[in-house]
């Protein structure tokens, strides 16, 4: 009979096997097989069948419960109630029966309650095969029928081949589930080489990358090359940073700065018991690093920074982890260093445009055959006009010097092994009018050393050519500046020593006369002297309180007597006790004396005013004339060193230029300001407002 009953039992299991084939020919499905034994086993064992699979977190399991109709429920159960965990620790079948089993090795869980007297179970647990991929999962037989008694063989075979259904459902999982990770890095890895933009670099990381690693967070710390810290980049930490300062770790400090030094990578799942980590991070932003994986970024041979997945959301890091992130370590520490060149070369570049465009200089770049490749502002304002264009122009169609001449020079640049080319030259402008300039130009090498373009700087001799004509008429003046009065006092000296002066009265009017214009001398190299030390800096001292009403005490009696002399009306207006003004007691004193100076010399008749005030803010002088007055295109130029009117020249009024130059600079020097109005044949008015003392 017990025979009988085996043959019955090995029928049964050859036509469950071909139901099993029949159902998972074509099925790669954990969840679809585990069903599918389920149904099979209660239907042709005769018995509630069990099929648990834990879920990829391991927090609960799936579940198949069928019955010997057919009839399955699909449930979830918490992994802390199900009670399967101890059940999973067995090596092969068993029989649980719940009357032979002593206290105190009954299991609970949902399991043992839904049996009345026994629980069948077959855990699959691992074995010798180098892979295996699916997750624990427990067979289990809920009360089977009491005869003939089970043969738990049957079991192990069921198991065997549920195992192999097992594997290639979970291995083709495995397979689809690399061959989307591939998918992901390939796509991110054509993103990366796609953009040259920092930001859009990390913003590829958020997303995909961390979703596929099934990780909290990803960071990316670059290293500085001066210092060797490593600087974590401040998007990619999270909210728990973003007011905190930027996350720094020194040399060698924490597993960044190991992985970094070592060129390795690491995997860490215990962040705490690693005595490489530095826990100084989490406890300033609150945030807990559980575990990590931290690879080197590379380029060649060069670390520039490290990648980190911290905190796995399920399970362990695994090497399988580490080679997903540096099949993308490579593309990104390309991407990174790409964006980072061409940030410099832009940063470069703005600033050498910069430079060519804020460049008072004409400044061009010419071609081989002479054309004009690029041209700043002030060249086409120097030589064409404001809104000319000069790019694609011939250089020698704008610049028309001697024949041959710039061709020559640009030619010469080329092919000369002078370190600097120069050419003085006059060109026309565009209204024709010749503009002296000086051409200097250098070449541009391309990476093979040879020089594919000329860049030439035009400087405008202008002003250089004024001031030189200044510095003639300036040294023509002092000539005869100095010559008349020297004559004066040589003829006077020998009339005296001829004794042509017998009377007392004459000999003191040749007196008078020597010492008139010996003083004409003094104060002309005074002021020589005044404008040396001008340049140099030497008459500007800290600025200091200054008593106005003490310069006008010392400064306007002597001047008042000239005035009177040469027959000039002589006013003053002087607010008494003037607040004290920042600045220099001797500038100030200089500054009133050359303006009052002046206003005498220029004044053939009338009168000569001073009028001083104060406000809240400054004290403001006005020194004012009936004079011959300023002419209206002179007044552009009145304060520039060596200029004088042609309105004084023309009258033959002695002077060097100097006298309104040196005032302006000296009061600018201490935060004054002086301005004039001016009407030719009428007068003239100086305004000088000087900052008040805060005391």
């Amino acid at each position: 009979m017990i025979q009988g009953v085996q043959a019955k039992h090995s029928h049964g299991l050859l036509a469950m096997w071909q139901d099993i084939l029949g159902d998972l020919q074509d099925v790669f499905d954990v969840h679809f097989v585990c069903a599918s034994f389920s149904y099979h086993v209660a239907k042709y064992l005769g018995s509630r069948a069990l099929v648990a699979v834990a879920d990829s977190e391991s927090k609960s399991y799936d579940l198949w419960l069928t019955d010997p109709a057919g009839i399955t429920t699909q449930h979830r159960w918490a992994r802390e109630e199900a009670g399967l965990d101890p059940l999973l620790a067995y090596t092969g079948p068993a029989i649980l029966d719940k009357l032979a089993l002593p206290a105190a090795a009954i299991i609970s869980g949902r399991l043992w309650l839904e049996s009345h007297r026994q629980v069948v179970i077959a855990p699959l647990v691992p074995d010798d095969r180098p892979y295996q991929a699916f997750p624990p999962t427990l067979l289990a037989l809920i009360d089977p029928p009491e005869s003939p008694p089970f043969d738990l063989a049957i079991m192990g075979e069921i198991v065997d081949l549920m195992r192999v259904f097992l594997d290639r459902a979970a291995l083709r999982q495995e397979v689809d589930r690399r061959t989307v990770e591939f998918a992901v890095i390939t796509d991110i890895s054509h993103a990366l080489s796609s953009t040259l933009n920092v930001q859009q670099i990390y913003q590829l990381l958020t997303g995909p990358i961390r979703r596929t690693l099934n990780v909290e967070t990803l960071s990316i710390g670059l290293i500085e090359s001066l210092t060797g810290d490593i600087v974590f980049v401040d998007t990619l930490m999270g909210p728990m940073f973003e007011r905190l300062p930027p996350v720094r770790l020194k040399r060698g400090q924490g597993i960044a700065g190991w992985v970094a030094e070592h060129q390795e990578p690491v995997i860490i799942n215990n962040a705490y018991s690693d005595k490489r980590f530095f826990s100084g991070v989490d406890r300033r932003s609150g945030f807990r690093t559980d575990s990590m994986i931290c690879i080197p970024l590379k380029v060649d041979e060069r670390t520039i920074g490290v990648l980190q997945a911290i905190n796995r959301q399920f399970g362990k890091f695994t090497d399988h982890d580490v080679q997903l992130m540096q099949g993308l370590s490579g593309p990104l520490a390309a991407a990174i260093e790409n964006a980072n060149l061409h940030a410099d070369v832009l940063a470069e570049k703005r600033r050498i445009e910069t430079l060519f465009a804020s460049m008072s200089e004409g400044l061009v770049t010419v071609n081989r055959d002479g054309i004009i490749t690029r041209a700043n502002s002030a060249f086409t304002s120097l030589l064409i006009d404001a809104s000319g264009a000069a790019e694609g122009c011939l250089l020698r169609d704008l610049v028309r010097t001697k024949k041959g001449s710039i061709d020559d020079l640009v030619s010469r640049i080329l092919t000369s092994s002078e370190e600097s080319v120069q050419l003085a030259a006059d060109i026309p402008r565009a209204d024709g009018r010749p503009l002296p300039v000086l051409i200097s130009g250098a070449p541009v090498h391309d990476e093979n050393g040879a020089a594919t373009e000329a860049i030439l700087v035009f400087s405008d001799l202008t002003q250089i050519r004024e001031v030189e004509r200044m510095r003639d008429d300036l040294f023509h003046g002092i000539i005869h500046e100095l010559r008349t009065p020297l004559a004066t006092i040589l003829m006077y000296s020998r009339l005296l020593r001829e004794g042509k002066a017998r009377q007392p009265d004459k000999a003191e009017r040749f007196l008078g006369v020597i010492e008139r214009e010996s003083d004409r001398l003094q104060r002309m190299v005074r002021q020589m002297l005044d404008l040396a030390k001008l340049e140099t800096r030497e008459l500007q001292r800290s600025p200091e309180p200054v008593s106005i009403n003490t310069i006008f005490d010392e400064t306007l009696p002597p001047l008042a007597e000239r005035a009177v002399q040469k027959g000039l009306l002589f006013r003053q207006r002087i607010q008494p006790d003037l607040p004290p003004v920042m600045g220099n007691f001797d500038v100030y004193d200089m500054a009133l004396k050359n303006l009052l100076e002046n206003a005498i010399k220029f004044t053939p008749s009338g009168s000569v005013q001073i009028a001083a005030w104060s406000d809240e803010q400054a004290v403001t002088i006005e020194v004012s004339d009936e004079g011959i007055g300023i002419p209206a295109e002179a007044m552009n130029n009145l304060f520039k060193r060596f200029y004088r009117t042609q309105t004084a020249v023309e009258r033959g009024i002695a002077g060097t230029g100097l006298g309104l130059y040196m005032v302006k600079e000296n009061l600018r020097s201490y935060n004054g300001q002086i301005a004039v109005q001016s009407t030719l044949g009428k007068g003239s008015t100086f305004t000088i407002r000087l900052p008040i003392a805060q005391v």
